[in-house]
């Protein structure tokens, strides 16, 4: 039930995120979701992408650099509190959070991407608390 996301490392330069989505434009690449952190020189763009393979291989080609990580992509209730639902099941069991960005997944939906210090553990303690964990293949169906 992992999620392959996109990495990319780029200098924190006007222009060079534009570059990114334009180069996955040109392949027809859908950017499902993205979050974007950024130091004084670089900056990283976690993507979550329609092709994440071909993405990769796109972004290299270009020169970018770009790696693909595992990921969970865990769907957010649109009530108070579920947010804090997920984070105490994953704090009641040890498991330190790296990062996490939103991904809107219909008009009445959401989800959070989410890295953890231990995905496999992670994945199997969200499933024990029954959450709804998206495949590759229902997020892709999204953007129809």
């Amino acid at each position: 039930m992992f999620i392959e996301q996109l990495s990319i490392f780029l200098e924190n330069r006007p222009g060079k995120l534009k570059g990114i989505a334009d180069a996955l434009k040109e392949k027809n690449i859908n950017i499902i979701s993205l979050g974007l952190s950024d130091t004084t020189d670089y900056g990283i763009a976690r993507m979550i992408v329609s092709d994440s393979a071909r993405a990769k291989q796109v972004l290299l080609e270009k020169g970018y650099t770009a790696v693909l990580t595992p990921v969970l992509v865990v769907e957010l209730q649109q009530e108070v509190g579920a947010l804090s639902q997920i984070l105490d099941t994953l704090s009641t069991k040890g498991l330190n959070l790296e990062y996490m960005y939103a991904l809107v997944t219909g008009k009445e939906g959401g989800a959070m991407v989410v890295k953890t210090s231990d995905q496999a553990r992670t994945y199997q303690t969200l499933k024990d608390a029954g959450m709804k964990m998206f495949s590759e293949e229902e997020l892709n169906e999204l953007k129809k």
